[in-house]
């Protein structure tokens, strides 16, 4: 089966988000043929400039399955798609709008809420990362609840750290904030202000952005406790990355974050207020100083977010959509 990934190319960081990388690697592994295509260019207009580029390169390179991830993709997708089927990962945003406060959302995103409402009549299948997201479909008979899964070769546990590679204090406590310190959404400020509060000379917060992969896997070995302060996610892939380090954790209820810490002693949901926040953190920093580490790679395990548990929902979504004769050429393929 050979299958086209379609997503954003904007990041001055990367092609291809490293989640979707991610995901792409578990799917190759599992035997499927799979290219990338990367839109470039930012807004609407410039997401359809993508669309003759895209029907070229069908052409050039035809594929069994479009998997376009988030919704503009998924209208260049249906555009450039003829008779492929498309399957639609909503992202986040997409599907709730970009929080900028408690139950808040811009303004200029309830436009592309309006463009997932109606791009939905023309794909075939539609992936949520999370049920918060699931509510934006109404097309309910071909919905799939299917979170990310996290690499565990990837993420994998590296006993007492690394804190030496990394020029960290073996003395000191640290709280990590992994994001943009500007975005309103990832809301930094709650956990600077949490930390101002405890009134522990021996805590510093750390925010690391945009580095390798390898070097967060460092990080989240390392430091005492991870945090996620965001008003709106999906299913943040960093919350199971840190579990599957099992590094203690203080959240906030943003997407499914709640219910993948939920009954892991040393993890935490806090609420949204500095005060709460500090306390919660007060607790885990208590946790990694008297535990150490937490079991949560056992509970990514639970739950089944493990990347190659995720391959096999994906396939099984993608074979779904396959007719009898196009499985059939797809097998002689993997022959």
């Amino acid at each position: 089966m050979k299958v086209l990934f379609i997503s954003s190319g904007n990041s001055e960081h990367f092609k291809v988000s490293p989640f979707i990388k991610a995901q792409g690697e578990s799917l190759v592994a599992k035997g499927i043929v799979l290219d990338y295509f990367s839109i470039v260019g930012k807004g609407l207009l410039n997401y359809l400039k993508n669309v003759g580029p895209l029907r070229r390169y069908l052409r050039e390179n035809p594929c069994d399955i479009i998997h376009a991830h988030y919704s503009l993709c998924g209208w260049v997708a249906v555009l450039a798609a003829g008779n492929t089927p498309v399957v639609l990962s909503l992202m986040g945003d997409d599907a709730q709008g970009t929080f900028t406060g408690t139950q808040r959302i811009a303004w200029k995103s309830r436009l592309l809420i309006l463009l997932t409402k109606l791009v939905q009549p023309f794909v075939q299948a539609i992936i949520s990362k999370s049920e918060n997201l699931e509510q934006a479909v109404y097309r309910k008979s071909i919905s799939r609840l299917i979170p990310n899964g996290v690499q565990l070769n990837q993420f994998k546990l590296y006993p007492g750290g690394c804190r030496e590679a990394l020029g960290l204090d073996p003395e000191k406590q640290y709280v990590l904030f992994l994001g943009s310190t500007t975005d309103p959404n990832k809301n930094f400020n709650l956990v600077k202000s949490a930390v101002a509060q405890l009134n522990r000379p021996g805590v510093e917060l750390l925010n690391v952005f945009g580095v390798p992969h390898d070097t967060v896997v460092q990080y989240l070995n390392s430091v005492d406790v991870f945090t996620l302060c965001s008003f709106g996610e999906g299913s943040p892939n960093v919350v199971k990355e840190a579990m599957t380090c099992n590094c203690p954790l203080v959240v906030t209820p943003a997407g499914d974050a709640a219910w993948v810490v939920a009954g892991t002693p040393g993890c935490f949901v806090a609420d949204y207020s500095p005060e709460d926040f500090a306390e919660k953190l007060h607790a885990a920093l208590d946790f990694a100083r008297e535990t150490g580490r937490t079991r949560g790679r056992e509970r990514i395990l639970e739950l089944g977010l493990d990347a190659a548990a995720i391959a096999d929902k994906l396939i099984d979504v993608y074979k779904s959509l396959l007719p009898a004769q196009t499985e059939q050429v797809a097998a002689m393929r993997k022959l």
